[in-house]
């Protein structure tokens, strides 16, 4: 298995100091520690990590909120030890998008696989939203080539096959996108229309 790089972000030197080490008998680089939130966050952007393992209570900045927002930017996956366990906590953990959670005292049996776990997901979740994010653009493309199409229609009194293929043709011809063409040709004809 892949030794993972992982930045480690709790406010006790001891606990830190000896999440650290075990993390370094297995292998795995620590390539940044901090104590607060806001650090964890400016370190993750700068040294991006397979994993951000943070404690939840912290200074300036606490883990929940810090994991929301490295989150949001899809810097990497967040793994949040910590000595709360309340469903509250669970709930907030979920919703900045934490991909596991592990209450400390915490035993190397369940920190490793928790990291490979955490690390995995976020990989799987990452090419889901590739994915996501090509059908969007396929849609959105679909629907300026609608328009142009229904535009090329009217002007010209084509039905709706003709009107897809003269896109088409220009697109082949030009060696440019449908999506690039169908904008030019619904700029061209609203403009005319004015």
């Amino acid at each position: 298995m892949k030794k993972l790089r992982i930045l480690l972000a709790e406010d006790d030197p001891i606990t830190r100091i000896d999440i650290k080490e075990t993390l370094e008998e297995e292998g795995f680089i620590v390539v940044g520690e901090c104590w607060d939130g806001e650090s964890a966050v400016n370190l993750a952007r700068c040294l991006k990590p397979d994993l951000v393992l943070m404690d939840i209570k912290m200074p300036v900045m606490n883990g929940l909120q810090a994991a929301a927002v490295i989150n949001e930017e899809n810097i990497a996956p967040v793994l949040l030890l910590t000595a709360y366990s309340s469903a509250d906590f669970i709930s907030k953990a979920t919703a900045a998008g934490v991909l596991a959670y592990l209450v400390k005292p915490v035993a190397k049996s369940t920190l490793i696989p928790a990291c490979y776990i955490a690390v995995n997901r976020y990989e799987e979740f990452d090419i889901l939203r590739g994915e996501i994010n090509n059908l969007k653009e396929a849609l959105e493309a679909r629907k300026v080539i609608e328009k142009a199409k229904g535009l090329l229609q009217k002007k010209y009194l084509l039905n709706e096959e003709k009107a897809f293929k003269k896109i088409r043709k220009i697109s082949m011809d030009q060696n440019i996108p449908m999506k690039d063409v169908a904008e030019a040709i619904i700029l061209s004809l609203s403009s005319k229309n004015q």
